[in-house]
């Protein structure tokens, strides 16, 4: 499978591969893929220059839903991990399927099989929090106390600090859920943001004369208190400084959709279908449910007012 304009080959949904070539292999569930993650995937895209495959060993389903038996929130989406990895210059994400019988491979036989067998590891990046195998008993020392015998270098990245906490996707997950996007952009090294394709709403802000683009995120993508957020939106290259609603407007709708509709300031081209990030900057204020559309027509000039504002501060 193909990935965008540059080749990023994706094996999923089987065990049965084998790389053409050997690879320089980072392993985790690389969900946020925060500043600890990238400093491991830098590790092995610099191998590329010693003529190895540049390749990311993930997890799919992700571990903690798979063994807690419950759907959970992501802080990316499947198509937005992707993207992150093509763009950082990998070539083969392998999207291990866990199940039961893979979850009881024993640590040795997973090196053995998979990590040597199947991918030619040569150079293997992994967090010195690594787990895997039955149990999780696999861990970063049986890496290193394997390597020689099995003819693969192991580099072990220690934890990225930022103001002097420990950075992991728990860490952040726990930022979005606050609503503390500052906090959440200095752990991940840019803004969280919303990929999607633009749809059609009700088209009430258009009515108003305040035109929005509404993105409905994917399910397993977690989002940030309902409210409303400084933004920007990245379209075809260009970013657009922006102020972004994230819930399920309940002034003007019955339904129980989520979505994220956004006012842009510069901006007047028709979107409708086209593919958008929205970046969420900072928290604004809680989602409310007004008495009518007059009074949300009045408090939204004023998040917009107060929305210029604040992006002419920040420019």
């Amino acid at each position: 499978m193909k990935v965008g304009n540059r080749s990023m080959q994706i094996i999923k949904e089987t065990t049965e591969f084998m790389l053409p070539g050997k690879s320089a292999v980072a392993i985790g569930k690389f969900d946020g893929i925060h500043l600890g993650h990238q400093k491991l995937l830098e590790k092995i895209t610099e191998q590329k220059k010693n003529g190895l495959l540049a390749v990311v060993f993930t997890f799919s389903p992700a571990p903690e839903a798979f063994f807690s038996g419950k759907e959970t929130k992501g802080l990316m989406s499947i198509e937005e991990k992707r993207a992150a990895f093509k763009k950082a210059g990998i070539d083969i994400l392998i999207e291990f399927p866990l199940n039961k019988e893979t979850a009881a491979t024993e640590p040795e036989r997973f090196v053995e099989e998979y990590l040597v067998g199947k991918l030619q590891a040569a150079f293997i990046a992994a967090g010195t929090d690594l787990s895997f195998g039955k149990k999780g008993a696999g861990d970063a020392a049986l890496l290193k106390r394997m390597a020689e015998s099995s003819g693969y270098r192991v580099e072990l990245i220690e934890k990225v600090s930022v103001a002097g906490e420990e950075v992991s996707s728990t860490i952040v997950r726990e930022a979005v859920e606050k609503g503390d996007m500052e906090k959440a952009q200095a752990l991940l090294g840019v803004p969280y943001s919303i990929n999607g394709i633009v749809s059609h709403g009700r088209k009430l802000g258009r009515k108003m004369g305040m035109p929005t683009l509404n993105l409905l995120p994917a399910e397993e993508k977690l989002l940030p208190p309902n409210g409303v957020y400084y933004s920007r939106v990245l379209l075809a290259g260009k970013r657009y400084p922006g102020i972004s609603n994230v819930g399920y407007k309940p002034t003007v709708s019955d339904t129980c959709v989520m979505g994220v509709e956004t006012y842009l300031y510069a901006f007047d081209e028709d979107a409708y279908g086209r593919e958008i990030t929205v970046e969420l900057l900072g928290f604004k204020r809680p989602e409310m449910k007004f008495e009518g559309t007059e009074a949300l027509k009045e408090q939204v000039q004023r998040d917009i007012e107060e929305g210029a504002a604040f992006h002419k501060k920040v420019k």
